[in-house]
């Protein structure tokens, strides 16, 4: 493992080095960020507050909120901060801590998408067994099972980086630390180390893709049984966990499933699932909704009252 490197620091570029547009990126991605913010603590605080939202739906909800916000919080703050500056510096340690917390925060999603389709799947085609199948203790193993999973691919991402020789230049491409524009800086050949990023990452947003698509197939053609208030319920829920599969999977397999090329909207499509699905998760579950919205408004009458009080 190559630990002692001669260069110590990288240069992010960013998303551009236009002075104008630098402050605009940085108001946008402010923007984002404190809705993203806004949106996931308010999911969270009424899923934990609320008896109403008990069920294990919630349950992967809550910690679907609590990866977003912290995959969010691992990039966003220091692009708005460093985009005010005329030069971004990260230190080589700060830029390893950078890879392994994206991935870990994002992976973590990524499981908690494939549980909630589990979820869904129980409770629509075994609905008289769901309580039985999805109890707390079932649910609770199997969001350690996701973090246990989420702890093994971010560890391998950053021991890939800490493998590469970095000798110089130790400018990035980028808006933050990934693998994938490391790749670059590394000198030494990087194929073999680019192919295990493609079958570690890549396999991971690929397969869970489409097992998720699959699910959701199975999913929507057992809806033929239902009622039509029960297809209308099930088929809103579905719709809405199927518009945050596209948006965060479609982006990453691009990413992540390619050959070591680079594109010029890499960086532009990485926004998408590192701080727009973020910022757009809580908007589809909230307006898609009628349980949390009614939960949401509910604690928020609450609270505006009691202040008032």
């Amino acid at each position: 493992m190559h630990l002692n490197n001669n260069v110590t620091e990288f240069i992010l570029l960013g998303l551009t080095q236009d002075p104008v547009r630098k402050k605009i990126v940085c108001i946008i991605f402010l923007l984002f960020y404190l809705g993203t913010l806004c949106g996931n603590l308010l999911i969270i605080t009424a899923i934990k507050t609320s008896r109403a939202l008990e069920s294990p739906m919630y349950f992967f909800l809550f910690y679907l909120s609590l990866s977003d916000t912290c995959l969010s919080t691992s990039i966003a703050p220091r692009v708005i901060v460093k985009s005010l500056l005329k030069k971004n510096i990260i230190s080589f340690s700060e830029c390893i801590i950078q890879v392994f917390t994206g991935h870990i925060f994002g992976s973590l999603g990524i499981f908690i998408l494939i549980l909630m389709a589990v979820d869904r799947y129980v409770a629509i085609c075994k609905p008289l067994h769901y309580m039985t199948i999805m109890n707390r203790r079932v649910c609770g193993v199997l969001v350690a099972v996701a973090w246990v999973g989420s702890c093994l691919h971010s560890s391998t991402q950053t021991f890939l980086a800490l493998s590469l020789p970095f000798c110089g230049p130790n400018v990035i491409d980028h808006f933050f630390c990934d693998l994938e524009p490391l790749l670059e800086l590394a000198c030494a050949d990087t194929y073999v180390v680019n192919l295990l990023l493609v079958f570690n990452s890549g396999a991971i947003c690929l397969v869970s893709f489409i097992l998720l698509m699959f699910s959701y197939a199975v999913i929507l053609h057992s809806l033929r049984n239902h009622s039509a208030e029960g297809r209308r319920k099930a088929l809103s829920t579905c719709i809405s966990h199927i518009t945050v599969v596209v948006l965060f999977f479609v982006p990453c397999i691009f990413i992540y499933t390619r050959p070591a090329t680079t594109f010029s909207m890499d960086k532009i499509v990485t926004v998408f699932y590192t701080i727009g699905t973020p910022f757009i998760n809580p908007l589809v579950y909230t307006l898609r909704n009628a349980e949390v919205k009614s939960t949401m408004s509910s604690w928020w009458r609450k609270t505006v009252i009691s202040g008032a009080t």
